[in-house]
């Protein structure tokens, strides 16, 4: 049986496996491991709307940068185990991911970078981008003209 999967679905899967591959990549146990948090990015009539997963990690150890129509989303994450200190450990699981994240979306041209705002509540940040007057519809309205069309 031939089943089709959608756009959206596999880029989805694309996505998850570029995370995989990011953090089995990483070197496990140290500071420098990095993590890909998960994104939703949405378009509105007067914004775009960014929302990051980062559970477990402090507002404070968040920094949000925009150049270049690219808004990038930086951090640390500190792992909860930490070797004691004659240097034993046995870890039976670990599966969360901690240590340094980074991600970057680039934007369409027509936004307002000095109005960007954040938020964040319960492990996700929200970042409202708006878009600039020029960027968004308007309705052009049509006015009776003043002069007579000649039809020659």
């Amino acid at each position: 049986m031939l089943t089709n999967r959608s756009l959206t679905s596999t880029l989805d899967r694309m996505m998850t496996f570029n995370r995989a591959l990011d953090q089995a990549l990483s070197t496990p146990w140290s500071d420098n491991r990095v993590w890909v948090p998960a994104i939703d990015v949405v378009e509105q009539t007067d914004s775009y709307l960014m929302y990051a997963e980062l559970p477990g990690v402090d507002p404070s150890q968040i920094d949000i940068t925009f150049e270049q129509n690219v808004l990038t989303v930086r951090g640390t994450k500190p792992s909860t185990v930490q070797a004691s200190n004659d240097g034993e450990l046995r870890v039976f699981a670990a599966e969360r991911v901690t240590g340094s994240f980074e991600r970057s979306i680039k934007l369409p041209e027509f936004v307002d970078g000095d109005h960007i705002a954040a938020e964040f509540n319960n492990g996700l940040l929200k970042i409202q981008v708006p878009k600039a007057q020029a960027a968004q519809p308007r309705r052009i309205e049509v006015k009776p003209g003043t002069h007579a069309v000649s039809s020659n």
